[in-house]
């Protein structure tokens, strides 16, 4: 009996990549496996025609010779080394490759002994200047680093670690039940893949330490609240000898007693008198570059924002140096005496008198309070 195209089977096009391969064999695989349709004689057959199809097209070796030469170039009879539905755990493995994940992880994960060390993220406080400007400086980190005793290994200098005979190094066991194969922990070396037989004192045969390091950290000008360094190789040491993680550091700028940022922009509050708001003047104000004349025009009033180019941040992505905004905020006199307030009322009284053209905003205000009675 001639076998149908893999491709036609599994409904995919011949272009497909491993992942729409892997996708249409997840979906006949739930459908037809035979636990889920134990009385279906048809479903089993299916079942391991896509199983048969998945283990030739997942294959990129077996896949090529299928594309060149057909059934012929993949089937056993023919020398092409292709299925064979005896082979040791044949429809199982396949189907662990593809749902792994779920027990655990798939077929040729590697030695789960060795991994990457793990990453590690550090909090920068920084002062504005310090952040606007660039600067250099100091950290300590506390992380898991190499032993020095073993070299990483965890086995006592002289000694080196064995392959566990349990689960050959891989790290996890496989049990079969039925057509499902589900992988564990190998309950031998706890997922490591070796065996110990005399470990370091110094480390306790866990190959890392915890230490302390110091580390000088170079700041760029113009970071920024939430942006990060990186510190390539500076993280937690891999386990069994695997390569290390990488240190993040993450900036955190203190709030400013005077400025307050935005992207490029500084924004500062500058509290004038009202005789300067009626009458006009300049005062000198800070910048991060030193102190600048702010001229105050006649009749400001207050939330007037005033903008110095130039004066504001150079971002460490580039484009441009932002502006300093100042916003003049009329400050009201305290602590009056006799005479400052029979002047005050005078004046007042004066104002009065020339009538709602001094106060514009007073004028408005009221006309708009009064209109909106009228339509209540």
């Amino acid at each position: 009996m001639s076998k149908r195209d893999y491709y036609e089977v599994l409904g995919v096009a011949k272009s497909a990549d491993d992942k729409e391969v892997k996708k249409a064999y997840r979906r006949l695989a739930m459908k037809f496996h035979p636990d889920r349709n134990p009385d279906d004689e048809n479903a089993e057959t299916k079942f391991k025609e896509a199983s048969e199809a998945y283990e030739i097209l997942s294959d990129g070796q077996k896949r090529a010779a299928y594309d060149q030469y057909g059934h012929a170039g993949v089937d056993q009879s023919s020398g092409g080394g292709g299925f064979h539905a005896g082979a040791g755990g044949s429809f199982s493995d396949v189907f662990g490759d593809v749902f792994g994940d779920i027990f655990g992880g798939g077929r040729g994960g590697g030695r789960s002994g060795v991994s990457r060390g793990a990453d590690l993220r550090y909090t920068l406080e920084l002062d504005l200047e310090e952040a606007v400007k660039g600067t250099s400086v100091k950290i300590r980190v506390p992380t898991l680093a190499g032993c020095d005793g073993c070299d990483g290994s965890g086995a006592k200098k002289g000694t080196s670690p064995t392959t566990c005979t349990t689960c050959g190094g891989v790290g996890q066991v496989r049990m079969q039940q039925g057509f499902f194969s589900v992988q564990q922990t190998c309950p031998r070396c706890n997922g490591n893949g070796r065996m110990i037989k005399d470990p370091c004192r110094k480390c306790h045969g866990k190959g890392r330490v915890e230490k302390e390091k110091t580390l000088s950290v170079k700041v760029p000008a113009g970071v920024d609240t939430g942006d990060r360094i990186r510190l390539s190789g500076e993280g937690e040491a891999g386990a069994g000898g695997g390569p290390t993680g990488d240190l993040y550091v993450q900036v955190s700028v203190r709030d400013h007693r005077i400025f307050e940022r935005d992207g490029q922009d500084l924004y500062s509050e500058v509290p004038i008198s009202f005789v300067d708001a009626a009458l006009g003047g300049s005062l000198e104000v800070p910048t991060l570059d030193g102190r600048v004349k702010l001229r105050i025009p006649a009749e400001t009033q207050t939330g007037k924002l005033f903008r110095l180019r130039g004066k504001g941040v150079t971002s460490v992505r580039g484009g441009g140096v932002g502006d300093l905004l100042c916003r003049v905020v009329v400050e009201t006199p305290i602590n009056l005496n006799g005479s400052q307030k029979e002047l005050l009322q005078s004046f007042q009284h004066s104002l009065e008198k020339e009538g709602a053209h001094q106060s514009p905003r007073k004028k408005g205000w009221f006309d708009s309070v009064k209109d909106f009675f009228s339509e209540i």
